[in-house]
C-alpha cells in the first residue's frame, strides 16, 4: 500500500513559556515491511538538534524552541509503501537484546488478574500459539471503548475496568506476555483502518511479542490481528510512555493544552 500520513500536535499555552525541548519518535522504522518514500518532520519556531538511531533501532530528533512562546506546532507529513510481513518485523536492525524488553514498569505491572490471563501460554502448543492465544484472550478482556480511560490509566487498571482503548490492550498483552517469560514491547504508530475496514483512530499502537526462531512479531489485540500493510511503524518502547512519539519538557508556569490530528490516507497505486 501506498499511505499518505498528516499529523498535527498543536501544543498552546496559557501564558508564555520561555522555551520547550522535546525528543521525537515520529520517523517510520527500517524494515522489510514498509519504505519510506517522503517524510519531513517541522516544529514551528523549532532549531533540530542532534539525531540518532537508538539501540531499539528507532531514529530520534531532539528539537529546542526557544521563548517567549504561546504556541507551538509540531507537524509530519509523508509517505510510505508499506507491505504485509503478517506482523513479523523482518529486516529490523537494532542492538538491544530480547530480554530488555521483560522489565516491568509501573504502566505494566502485573497483578494476579494479568497473571491469570497469562496462564494461556502455558497450555498452548508453542510459544507462537501461545502468543495469538494471548492477543486473543486480551482482545475478549477488554472491549474498545474510547475516552474509557487516560494516558495514565495502567494495564491493571484496564484490565479491570474491562474497557479501555488501543494503549489498554498494548500494555495489558505486554505485562501478560512477560509474565509468561515472553519479552514484549509496546508500539507506536499509524493505522489506516480498523481490521474490518471501518473507520478507527489513525494514531494507533500494538505490541510486539519475541518467538525464537521468528523474532518480534507484532499482535494488536484492538483490532484482533497483526499488523498488516495498513499499519505505519514509528517506534517502541517498555511502555506507552517510553515509546511516546513526542516526549518533552517546558521552562515556565504556563498550563499545557494539547490538540491532536491524525490522517492516514491510501494512494491508489
Amino acid at each position: 500500500m501506498l499511505l499518505i500520513v498528516d499529523h498535527v500536535t498543536l501544543y498552546r499555552y496559557d501564558r508564555p513559556v520561555r522555551g520547550v525541548v522535546q525528543s521525537h519518535r515520529m520517523t517510520p522504522s527500517r524494515f522489510d515491511g514498509q519504505k519510506v518514500l517522503d517524510w519531513a518532520v517541522t516544529v514551528s519556531g523549532g532549531t533540530l538538534g542532534s539525531e540518532f538511531r537508538d539501540g531499539a533501532g528507532d531514529w530520534v530528533q531532539g528539537w529546542t524552541v526557544k521563548g517567549p512562546v504561546t504556541e507551538i506546532e509540531v507537524r509530519v507529513r509523508g509517505k510510505v509503501q508499506t507491505t504485509d510481513l503478517a506482523g513479523v518485523l523482518r529486516g529490523h536492525r537494532e542492538t538491544a537484546p530480547p530480554e530488555a524488553y521483560l522489565r516491568e514498569t509501573d504502566a505494566t505491572a502485573a497483578d494476579a488478574a494479568i497473571r491469570d490471563l497469562a496462564a494461556c501460554v502455558a497450555g498452548a502448543e508453542n510459544e507462537l500459539a501461545g502468543a495469538h492465544a494471548l492477543s486473543e484472550a486480551v482482545a475478549a478482556a477488554i472491549a474498545y471503548q474510547p475516552g474509557s480511560t487516560k494516558a495514565h490509566t495502567t494495564a491493571a487498571e484496564a484490565l479491570a475496568q474491562g474497557e479501555g482503548v488501543c494503549q489498554d490492550h498494548a500494555q495489558v498483552l505486554i505485562s501478560a506476555a512477560r509474565v509468561a517469560g515472553i519479552p514484549a514491547r509496546y508500539v507506536s504508530g499509524y493505522l489506516q483502518s480498523g481490521a474490518d475496514g471501518s473507520s478507527h483512530e489513525a494514531a494507533h499502537a500494538w505490541g510486539e511479542l519475541y518467538v525464537a526462531g521468528l523474532g518480534w512479531i507484532g499482535f494488536d489485540p484492538a483490532n484482533g490481528c497483526c499488523p498488516d500493510d495498513r499499519y505505519i511503524r514509528l517506534g517502541s518502547g517498555l511502555d506507552a510512555q517510553d515509546a511516546a512519539p513526542i516526549r518533552g519538557v517546558s521552562r515556565g508556569q504556563g498550563s499545557e493544552v494539547l490538540a491532536v490530528t491524525v490522517a492516514v490516507q491510501l494512494q491508489e497505486q
